[in-house]
């Protein structure tokens, strides 16, 4: 603890504060609605780009999770600082694939929404 003010130095060490509570609680909801939103676009566009950005926006829910999982005692410090860092990996990983997906050309045959070519989808189009 810092200066015995009861601030936590380490990730992972919360202290029975109600505040980190409503804190960590209201980080799983809002990441759940946000996870929610990622999975619906996915279902409705059925592409690979999409998959990947849903999960990228889950691993945001997983983390709050193992916060509220690490403030209720059931996560220790270790297992809770590895996670959170590589679920960090994780969303990277996935956030880096959907980035590359979007560069790689997919004609669909439909008119662009910028005047261009559709033969010429530079930027790469829904592949479905």
């Amino acid at each position: 603890m810092l200066s015995g003010l009861g601030v936590p130095l380490a990730a992972g060490v919360h202290g029975r504060d109600p505040v980190t509570f409503a804190l960590l609680s209201l980080a799983a909801v809002l990441t759940a609605v946000v996870a929610g939103v990622g999975i619906a676009a996915f279902v409705r566009r059925r592409s690979r780009r999409y998959l990947l950005v849903a999960l990228a926006l889950s691993t945001l829910l997983a983390r709050s999770a193992i916060g509220l999982g690490a403030y209720a005692g059931a996560v220790g410090p270790g297992p809770h600082h590895t996670l959170e860092h590589a679920l960090d990996v994780v969303m990277a990983a996935l956030v880096i694939a959907a980035v590359y997906l979007v560069g790689t050309p997919a004609d669909s045959g439909a008119a662009r929404a910028d005047g261009g070519d559709p033969g010429d989808l530079r930027d790469g189009g829904d592949e479905r």
